[in-house]
């Protein structure tokens, strides 16, 4: 579900005109509907309201200052990653006992700045991480409360790239380690280790493989309860699939008829971290046809728009539906073509062998569900500025990010003295 609609054959964004939005603000832009965000994030917690779960949304799929506020606005608080994203949350104003920080590779100056930032959770997924944060709180003379990231060996059965559940990656501690912890958890003496986490992938369209993980967390819950210790939290992560061309994701409520039950019998806190459900189909990336080429073998719309703006169908495979921002009134041949950008890499596309009316140069095209891991993954790759971010609220729309100029890409290099 989504605020990108068509008016008659012009596409609008919430109550504004797309083409109005590229006009103003140039090509490529992403452009993100506030009604679909929130409404997003509301989807999610009415369908867990039973349990009052602490959501936390997970930056690393948007971490656009204009969209987080937006949803800490409504209630929401956020999935960190990094000293950056700890450094934007604060900025705008996102509660520090709303923040839970993951990550495998926290460094000292991350973890000092999180203690003293006052965040809720580390999501720690190693002992020597764990060992880094009660160091630190040693020499900060603080405690901190700690979320040890299980691996619960399940298969997500989505992109390789993106699934964190198995020995195979890197993320997470397995069941017997976590277990040791706890039973020398007194090693610990500054450290509150309340909370188990898991997060078994992205894009995952079905509620078997999280019924799984659950279960698992569940069986290890019961198991340190006897022996004593003390589980007030279950992070249950993100993961959640969204639509991109035919999938058939479970909706939020069927997500929460399928877990639910299995958290309401532990009596703990719920935590939950979506990204891409909320923020997902929430964006779209808008370019701007340049030339339609025809080889031999192929038929060609070169864009704007590039791998460096989107990554993921470079980086993935990825699909994400391309339509027109103005729809044609007379009836245009369909053609095949390959979506490309002017990047110098034969892996710089949108789309390959895409069947869409036939374009003219100088049409505009919008690449939806770009919401998440769109922006976020964007570069500077064949010295290209980022594009501008732009939001729609209501009939209004504001730029959330200038466009990168020129001079943008060369700030903060110098030449050595030497070579002048």
């Amino acid at each position: 579900m989504h605020y990108f609609r068509y008016r008659g054959n012009v596409l609008y964004c919430d109550s504004v005109r797309v083409k109005d939005i590229a006009e103003k603000a140039g090509t490529p832009v992403y452009i993100y509907s506030h009604r679909t965000l929130i409404e997003h994030y509301r989807k999610i917690k009415n369908a867990f309201a039973s349990l009052r779960p602490l959501i936390c949304f997970s930056m690393k799929s948007n971490s656009s200052l204009a969209l987080c506020r937006a949803l800490v606005k409504a209630g929401s608080g956020l999935d960190i990653v990094s000293g950056g994203e700890l450094f934007k949350a604060l900025k705008i104003g996102a509660d520090p006992g709303k923040i839970v920080y993951a990550s495998v590779g926290k460094t000292p100056d991350e973890i000092s700045r999180a203690i003293k930032a006052g965040i809720l959770f580390f999501n720690v997924e190693s002992i020597p991480e764990l060992c880094a944060i009660e160091k630190m709180c040693g020499r900060l003379k603080k405690r901190a409360k700690i979320s040890l990231r299980v691996n619960p060996e399940v298969d997500a059965h989505t992109h390789h790239y993106i699934t964190t559940g198995t020995q195979e990656n890197k993320f997470g501690i397995d069941i017997d380690t976590v277990t040791k912890i706890f039973r020398q958890k007194d090693c610990y003496r500054h450290l509150d280790i309340v909370c188990l986490h898991v997060h078994i992938g992205s894009q995952i369209t079905e509620s078997g493989p999280f019924v799984k993980a659950v279960r698992k967390v569940s069986s290890l819950i019961r198991l340190l309860r006897s022996e004593g210790h003390k589980i007030d939290y279950l992070n249950i992560g993100g993961g959640m699939g969204i639509v991109y061309r035919k999938e058939r994701p479970q909706t939020a409520a069927d997500f929460a008829k399928a877990v639910a039950p299995l958290i309401k019998k532990l009596g703990v806190k719920l935590i939950l971290e979506p990204g891409r459900f909320i923020s997902g189909n929430s964006g779209i990336l808008v370019a701007k046809v340049l030339y339609v080429k025809k080889s031999k073998s192929k038929n060609f719309i070169i864009t704007d728009a590039a791998m460096n703006d989107l990554a993921r169908p470079s980086l993935y495979g990825a699909y994400h539906e391309i339509v027109p921002v103005h729809r044609s009134s007379s009836s245009r041949a369909r053609m095949k073509y390959d979506v490309v950008g002017p990047i110098c890499e034969s892996g710089d596309f949108l789309a390959k062998g895409r069947r869409l009316a036939a374009v003219k140069e100088g049409e505009l095209l919008a690449v939806m569900g770009a919401g998440a891991y769109g922006f976020a993954m964007s570069s500077n790759y064949n010295a290209r500025p980022r594009s501008a971010e732009v939001m729609a609220i209501g009939r209004n729309f504001y730029v959330t990010r200038k466009r990168e100029t020129y001079a943008d890409l060369v700030r903060g290099e110098r030449i050595p003295g030497v070579l002048k």
